[in-house]
């Protein structure tokens, strides 16, 4: 065996140990003797041995559950809120030099974040605004995380848990306001259909004949329907002749008896 071979062998152990790859969606932060050198990548990395180490930084978006926090709102609901915050790597040297461990210290962030915004915020306002608590969440957040080379780039809330009474009490609410519209619109339909009969008793008042007619044409819808007993309101006027040739004929008799 040659006398050279160890020497070769050696030589390329230790540039196989220098040598790193690094992915696209990945970013190699090189410490030399301790002292950070900045961030490599992506490709093939050379570092010197023993001198030099790298750790590798994921630049791809994290997406990261939030646990359901129990809030109490401004108006003293307590509710039970879960939330998801999209963020990813701009800065690799920050993540790695500023924060211990940059995921969990975000992770921690949000859960603080998301209690004292929604703290802050009415149990309407957490129901019917949402966008505008997301959008709020997301500035705070990124504001935080900007010094360890962190972008948020979305914050939603996911589901909101009420408690089973206010469940309850909602339910009612809503349905006492549908019943409140109901009644309304029912009102506002008696009001128009009385200025239309106020109209038509207008008109029918210049020609007491249409009267008449409107009685005919009213019986004649009735009797589509197969019914054997129609009743009718029937008109004084149509009668008045008839009880008054009646009370001339009784006066008329009483004078003859009385002569």
């Amino acid at each position: 065996m040659p006398s050279y071979l160890p020497l070769v062998i050696l030589i390329l152990l230790l540039v196989a140990s220098a040598l790193r790859i690094v992915q696209e969606y990945e970013r190699g932060v090189v410490f030399r003797l301790g002292r950070c050198v900045g961030a490599r990548g992506p490709g093939i990395i050379f570092l010197i041995p023993g001198i030099e180490r790298m750790q590798k930084v994921d630049m791809r978006v994290i997406t990261m559950d939030v646990p359901a926090q129990e809030v109490i709102t401004r108006d003293n609901v307590t509710v039970k809120v879960n939330a998801v915050v999209y963020f990813r790597v701009l800065n690799p040297v920050d993540s790695v030099i500023k924060v211990y461990d940059f995921v969990k210290a975000t992770s921690q962030l949000s859960q603080t974040t998301l209690r004292s915004v929604l703290g802050q915020s009415e149990l309407d306002e957490l129901l019917s605004q949402r966008e505008a608590i997301n959008q709020r969440l997301q500035h705070i957040i990124d504001e935080g995380t900007e010094p360890w080379g962190i972008k948020v780039s979305t914050v939603e809330v996911k589901d909101v848990e009420l408690p089973p009474n206010m469940q309850r009490a909602m339910a009612a609410q809503a349905e006492a306001e549908r019943e409140r519209r109901a009644k309304l619109i029912h009102a506002d339909g008696e009001f128009q259909a009385s200025k239309t009969l106020a109209k038509a008793a207008d008109v029918i008042s210049q020609n007491p004949a249409t009267i008449q007619l409107r009685y005919l044409q009213t019986l004649r819808e009735i009797a589509v329907n197969q019914s054997s007993t129609v009743i009718f309101p029937l008109p004084i006027d149509l009668i008045k002749p008839f009880m008054q040739m009646a009370t001339l004929s009784s006066t008329e008799d009483s004078e003859e008896e009385k002569k």
